[in-house]
């Protein structure tokens, strides 16, 4: 069985930071790129940013600069550092696995990835 846990998430006000962490179990970690997507309440769920299996990444541009994906291949965790956080960024955060037998791509809509966890809320306060 297939499970991705997120944590990380909490109260931050605007311009702080936080680490969001996501945990996968029942998948070879390896074969799959994984992403990060949020979703504010009554808005689609967005993508903000991915890393492909040969660890290249790519963001939203409204994150550039900001944030910063990584993943850990020996704990099968992927990260996303979220720095200089603005009110508006409040959601419910979520990571991704989607199988690739690429090492390069990756994809930024939702209905691609395969497997999903629960998501992380992030509360910016202003």
């Amino acid at each position: 069985q297939v499970q991705l846990v997120e944590s990380g998430g909490g109260l931050v006000q605007a311009g702080g930071s936080l680490r969001l962490s996501c945990v996968a179990s029942g998948l070879t970690f390896s074969s799959y790129a994984l992403a990060w997507f949020r979703q504010a309440p009554g808005q689609e769920r967005d993508f903000v940013a991915a890393i492909t299996r040969g660890s290249n990444t790519a963001y939203a541009d409204s994150v550039k600069g900001r944030f910063v994906i990584s993943r850990d291949n020996t704990t099968n965790t992927v990260f996303l550092q979220v720095n200089s956080l603005k009110p508006e960024e409040t959601a419910v955060y979520y990571c991704a696995a989607d199988f690739k037998t690429s090492l390069r791509t990756y994809s930024v809509v939702s209905s691609a990835y395969d497997y999903w966890g629960q998501g992380t809320q992030v509360t910016v306060s202003a």
